[in-house]
């Protein structure tokens, strides 16, 4: 019987022309990937500042596989908290102005567990409609006791809030959201959670690293009833995550978050690639400004073609397709000519908003960007 089901939902997908499959890539660069021997221009990659080919980074990676070998094969409760991790934390907590920090694995097991735990509190969840998938399924482990408010709107979130005041409402929204470009306001939810006594709770991953003061995201100066998580896999170029709080809040997800409590700990060269990174990151602010101009140059120039972009103020451009159908025509006329850029459609991103998702990073050329253009302006002239 299971079979069946698991065939009929497969064949489902493909029948909507949202079906995935994995493919073997080589030689993975944030401007450059191999696919079957063939060389394309990568405008896939979150690896958004290219850190991940630093040689600070690869030096620090090295060194720490010398000193402490390539595996930590146990949890951080057990014996697993390094003193790398210690040295980081603080870091972390220094550049974000909180209290403390606490490193997670991954991205998506750092929302979905946290949130698992913070709902223990009978908290009421409401999530931004666009949220990543990670803090919508732990927003869901809280069964009735949560709802989507509408993408970026203030309006009904604070309907939201004033409806469940009642109750200990925890209000998810990320900053630079990861499929649309756009941000939050952050500062205005801020104010209003401030005033409402609700608990924020903010996903800086595709902020990390590009935005706000030092380069480490758009909460600035943290209030205690607020949580900012971060990513290490995207702007900083290596792997893993963060949650900036409280000393309170961390003792609390120590004892209670089951991603953090039951997962092996990161791999030291691991560990010391971040340490790399949160070095780096203060410094580059005029690589943060390239990478700005870079974007906003694509943003007008495709614009001006005819393409619909959104709402995209950062390195994450969508080209806005609507059908799955004509998203997958386009990643495949562009890997025709030498371009990988995926379609990305339903359940990912909502019915009828299938795209292309550009990321754009430091080490793209002028010519890269030059030749992504004249691509596309003759796929939308030969296509209208």
């Amino acid at each position: 019987m299971l079979p069946t089901l698991i065939n009929n939902k497969l064949v489902e997908r493909q029948l909507n022309s949202n079906l995935r499959a994995l493919r073997s890539m080589s030689d993975i660069r944030a401007n450059e990937i191999t696919i079957d021997g063939n060389k394309l221009i990568n405008f896939t990659s979150n690896d958004y500042l290219s850190l991940s080919q630093h040689p600070l980074l690869k030096e620090r990676a090295i060194q720490a596989i010398e000193k402490y070998g390539v595996g930590n094969p146990s949890s951080r409760l057990l014996a697993g908290n390094s003193e790398l991790y210690c040295q980081i934390e603080t870091q972390l907590a220094q550049l974000k102005g909180t209290e403390t920090a606490i490193i997670f694995p991954t991205g998506f097991q750092t929302n979905l567990t946290a949130l698992h735990a913070l709902s223990k509190l009978n908290s009421f969840i409401l999530c931004d409609k666009l949220s990543h998938n990670s803090a919508i399924l732990g927003a869901q482990l809280n069964t009735h006791r949560f709802k989507r408010f509408a993408h970026n709107d203030l309006e009904d979130l604070t309907r939201l809030i004033l409806k469940h005041g009642d109750d200990n409402v925890l209000v998810f929204t990320e900053s630079v959201f990861s499929m649309d470009g756009d941000i939050a306001p952050i500062k205005t939810i801020q104010e209003l959670c401030q005033t409402s006594k609700s608990f924020l709770y903010v996903d800086e991953a595709h902020a990390t690293g590009l935005f706000g003061k030092n380069g480490m995201g758009l909460v600035e100066s943290p209030q205690e009833n607020t949580l900012v998580m971060g990513t290490f896999g995207k702007g900083c170029g290596s792997f893993g995550a963060y949650i900036a709080c409280s000393n309170q809040l961390r003792d609390y997800l120590v004892n209670f978050c089951s991603g953090l409590i039951y997962t092996t700990a990161l791999p030291p060269p691991v560990l010391a690639s971040i340490y790399a990174a949160l070095e780096l990151i203060p410094q580059m602010a005029p690589e943060r400004d390239r990478l700005q101009k870079l974007a906003t140059r694509i943003r007008d120039e495709l614009r001006n073609i005819g393409f619909q972009t959104g709402q995209s103020v950062s390195p994450i451009i969508s080209l806005y397709l609507g059908s799955s159908d004509l998203a997958l025509s386009l990643s495949a006329y562009l890997e025709n000519r030498n371009i990988y850029a995926r379609a990305i459609r339903p359940p990912t991103v909502p019915d009828n908003t299938a795209r292309i998702r550009l990321s754009v990073t430091l080490a793209h050329t002028d010519s890269d960007i030059d030749y992504l253009i004249t691509v596309l302006n003759d796929w939308h002239a030969n296509k209208h």
